[in-house]
């Protein structure tokens, strides 16, 4: 254990037993906040681009949220965003295309997972001018049972305080412009916008 959240939640390391919970969460939280799993054909897909990564790339930044349920969310860090945007092109989406295959550019033909898919073979991983200030991100994703308890700030407040001890200056979110109950909570707890999102992508920002 790492931190006990109270509640019957305490938040310890990510594990590479964990991945499977990780790919779950990632889907039952991957429609703006709500689940995604009616739309998507492949359940692993969402985990493997917006959660495995962290544990397998940045394992002292990785955790899960554990109660009596079983993993109930995680929180991710990256201390250096585009370090970890290379190490993930370089090492780790190799990988996934050889088992992936890319379904084209044309995206009235996509259907299902099919834009994880294009994810996968054409990512976006270029950090925009505007979050120069804000060298870290983060991810946090918590199921219904965890909501509403102070967990997820107290998670939050945690990585801040682990990404400030290793020097960074600023940790910035993605989060979708659609997830207005999460804008809330990050603008509760400092995080303004910031310039540079496009379509899936709202950034929100705060200086350490």
């Amino acid at each position: 254990m790492i931190l006990d959240l109270g509640g019957g939640f305490v938040l310890r390391h990510a594990l590479a037993a964990d991945h499977e919970a990780l790919c779950r969460v990632c889907l039952m939280t991957g429609d703006a906040g709500a689940d995604a799993s009616a739309r998507e054909d492949d359940p692993t897909l969402m985990g493997q681009i917006y959660a495995v990564p962290y544990q397998v790339l940045e394992p002292d930044l990785a955790f899960v949220l554990e109660g009596e349920p079983g993993v109930s969310g995680y929180l991710f860090g990256a201390l250096d965003t585009a370090a970890f945007y290379a190490r993930l092109e370089a090492d780790w989406y190799p990988a996934l295309r050889r088992h992936v295959r890319d379904p084209g550019q044309d995206r009235t033909a996509w259907r299902n997972s099919d834009w994880a898919r294009h994810a996968i073979h054409h990512p976006s991983l270029d950090v925009p001018d505007s979050l120069a200030d804000f060298p870290s991100h983060g991810h946090i994703d918590l199921l219904p049972e965890a909501r509403g308890r102070g967990v997820g700030r107290r998670c939050v407040e945690f990585l801040e305080g682990r990404l400030a001890k290793a020097g960074s200056t600023g940790l910035f979110l993605d989060v979708h412009p659609r997830n207005r109950g999460a804008q809330r909570f990050y603008a509760a707890l400092g995080y303004r916008p910031v310039a540079g999102g496009a379509g899936t992508s709202m950034f929100m920002a705060k200086r350490l």
